[in-house]
C-alpha cells in the first residue's frame, strides 16, 4: 500500500504541463513544461522561439482564477503561481518599455515592440490628440500594406482598418492623406521605427494603467514609465514623479502610498485606492520591478523591499532582473547577423485587429447606458468641479500640449499636462486590474462628467441588453453614496439623480 502510494506521488512529481503562451503578433507557442519548472525556464523557451536576445524588456503575463493580472516572476515554479488547472494560458508582452524605443540595437526587438505600442493605441492606453493619432495610424498603414496603389486600394481604403478604440471619417481621411503623399517609399522597417519614435514623445507612452481612486473618491489611472510614475485622470496628466524623486512605494490593503521627495527638502505622500487587495500588492509589485529597472546603475544594488515600516511585516519583494543601464550596455555588444524578421501582415488579430475589414466602428449608434448616464448628468451638473481634485476641460487640437504648469493644489507641485481631447478610457478588458461592474459605472460616469463620450466597445455592449434592476439599483445605490458627500440631502439627490434613468426607453 505504501509503495503505492509513493508510486502515485513520484508520477505526480514527474508530471508535464502544457503551455499556450500568446505572443504580440496573435500567434501562440505551445511547449510542455516540467511540474516544477521555473518561469525563467519558460521565457528562455519562448526568446529562443524568437530568436530575441533584448530580452529584458519583455515578461509573461497571466490572469489568476480571480481575474487579476501578474507579471510571472522568473525565480518561481509556473505551476505555483498560476493556481489554475491546465492547460495554462499566458501571454508575451513588453514589461519595461524602452526610454528610446528606436535606439534598440535590433530590428526584432524594435519589431516586437511595435506590435505592443500598436496594441496599446487600439486598446486606448496609448492616448494622443488627433494629429498625432493619424501619424501613427499611416506609418501602420505604411508598415504592413506598403505604398499607396490606387488599383488597389479604392477610395475610403483606410476605413476598412482600425487602429484605435473609435475614429472618424475625418481622422480616416487624415491617415489615407498622410499615407498617400508622405510615407511613399518607407520600407517596413523604416515605418516601424519611425512610429517608435513618435510614439516615445507621447505623454502615455509606456503607460500600463492601473485603476484606482484618489482620496476624494475619483477614479484615476495609475502607472509607471520609462521616466517615472504618473496619475491619470480625465484628459490630464495630473501627477508625474521622476524615478529619482521616489523614496517609497508601500501598501496596506487596498491602499498605496508613494513617497516623494521633492527639491527644497519638500517631502510628499500621494495615496490612492485600489479595488482590491490583490490589486494593491500587484500595483506595489510593478512599482517596485519599475522602479529598479529605470532607477539604478546595477542589479547588485537591488535590495529586498518590504511593503510595511517595519520589515517582519507585510509583504516583502525582491526584482531578480537585470536594470535598464546594464541591459542596453549588453545590447551594445551583440554581433550576430540580423535574424530574419516574420512579420504578421495583414492577418487578422483577435485582440488587436488593426487589418481588419469590415464597417467602421463609429457608425455604431448610440445605446441605452448612453442614454442613461447622460440623463444621470442632467442631475449631477452641479457636481462637475467639486467631484475633481483635478478639474477638467474640454481642448482643442491646437492646445492638445500646453506648455506644462503648476498644479494649484496645495499638496502638490508636480507638472499637469493635457494629454489629448478625451478622457483617458483604455478598454476595461485589457487592464491590468479586474475592475468590478459598479466601479466601471461609476468611472464611465465620472467620463460623462469630464464631458467625455462612451467607447464603441461598452455602446456595442450595451445595445445587446437593457440594465437589469439589480443593475439599476447597485447604481442607485452608488450614486446616494456620491451625493452624501455633497451636502445635499440623500432623498433630494437619489430622485435627481435615478427619476430618469428608470425609463428603459432606448437612445435615439
Amino acid at each position: 500500500m505504501l509503495s503505492r502510494l509513493m508510486s502515485g506521488s513520484s508520477r505526480s512529481l514527474e508530471r508535464e504541463y502544457s503551455c499556450t503562451v500568446r505572443l504580440l503578433d496573435d500567434s501562440e507557442y505551445t511547449c510542455t513544461i516540467q511540474r516544477d519548472a521555473k518561469g525563467q525556464y519558460l521565457f528562455d523557451l519562448l526568446c529562443h522561439h524568437l530568436n530575441l536576445l533584448e530580452k529584458d524588456y519583455f515578461g509573461i503575463r497571466f490572469v489568476d482564477p480571480d481575474k487579476q493580472r501578474h507579471w510571472l516572476e522568473f525565480t518561481k515554479s509556473v505551476v505555483k503561481q498560476l493556481r489554475s488547472q491546465p492547460p495554462f494560458t499566458m501571454c508575451f508582452r513588453v514589461k519595461f518599455y524602452p526610454a528610446d524605443p528606436a535606439a534598440l540595437k535590433e530590428e526584432i526587438t524594435r519589431y516586437l515592440v511595435f506590435l505592443q505600442i500598436k496594441r496599446d493605441l487600439y486598446h486606448g492606453r496609448l492616448l494622443c490628440k488627433t494629429s498625432d493619432a493619424a501619424l501613427l495610424a499611416a506609418y501602420i498603414l505604411q508598415a504592413e500594406i506598403g505604398d499607396y496603389d490606387p488599383g488597389k486600394h479604392p477610395e475610403g481604403y483606410s476605413s476598412k482598418f482600425q487602429f484605435f478604440p473609435k475614429h472618424s471619417e475625418k481622422l480616416e481621411r487624415k491617415i489615407a492623406e498622410i499615407h498617400k503623399t508622405e510615407l511613399s517609399g518607407q520600407t517596413p522597417a523604416t515605418s516601424e521605427l519611425n512610429f517608435l519614435r513618435k510614439a516615445q514623445t507621447l505623454e502615455t507612452y509606456g503607460v500600463d494603467p492601473h485603476p484606482c481612486k484618489d482620496v476624494s473618491g475619483n477614479a484615476a489611472f495609475l502607472a509607471f514609465t520609462p521616466f517615472g510614475f504618473v496619475v491619470l485622470q480625465g484628459n490630464k496628466r495630473v501627477h508625474f514623479i521622476k524615478w529619482n524623486e521616489v523614496t517609497k512605494l508601500k501598501f496596506e490593503g487596498k491602499t498605496f502610498y508613494l513617497y516623494v521627495s521633492q527639491k527644497e527638502e519638500k517631502k510628499i505622500i500621494l495615496t490612492y485606492f485600489a479595488p482590491t487587495p490583490e490589486a494593491c500588492k500587484h500595483l506595489w509589485k510593478c512599482g517596485i520591478e519599475n522602479q529598479a529597472f529605470y532607477k539604478l546603475e546595477k542589479s547588485s544594488q537591488v535590495r529586498t523591499v518590504s511593503s510595511s515600516n517595519l520589515f517582519f511585516k507585510g509583504s516583502r519583494f525582491r526584482y531578480s532582473g537585470r536594470v535598464a543601464k546594464e541591459v542596453m550596455e549588453s545590447s551594445a555588444k551583440i554581433k550576430r547577423e540580423p535574424p530574419e524578421i516574420h512579420r504578421a501582415g495583414m492577418v487578422p488579430s483577435r485582440s488587436c485587429p488593426s487589418i481588419t475589414h469590415g464597417p467602421r466602428l463609429s457608425s455604431v449608434p448610440r445605446t441605452r447606458r448612453r442614454a442613461v448616464h447622460i440623463s444621470i448628468m442632467e442631475g449631477l451638473e452641479s457636481l462637475r468641479d467639486s467631484a475633481h481634485s483635478t478639474p477638467v476641460r474640454s481642448s482643442s487640437h491646437g492646445d492638445t500640449f500646453l506648455p506644462h504648469v503648476r498644479s494649484s493644489r496645495a499638496d502638490s507641485n508636480e507638472r499637469v499636462a493635457v494629454i489629448a481631447d478625451e478622457a483617458y478610457s483604455p478598454a476595461d478588458s485589457v487592464l491590468p486590474t479586474p475592475v468590478a461592474e459598479h466601479s466601471l459605472e461609476l468611472m464611465l460616469l465620472s467620463r460623462q462628467i469630464n464631458g467625455a463620450t462612451c467607447s464603441i466597445e461598452e455602446e456595442k455592449e450595451s445595445e445587446a441588453s437593457t440594465p437589469t434592476a439589480a443593475e439599476v439599483e447597485a447604481l442607485g445605490g452608488e450614486l446616494r453614496a456620491l451625493c452624501q458627500g455633497h451636502g445635499r440631502p440623500e432623498e433630494e439627490q437619489a430622485m435627481v439623480c435615478l427619476q430618469n434613468p428608470l425609463s428603459g426607453e432606448p437612445a435615439h
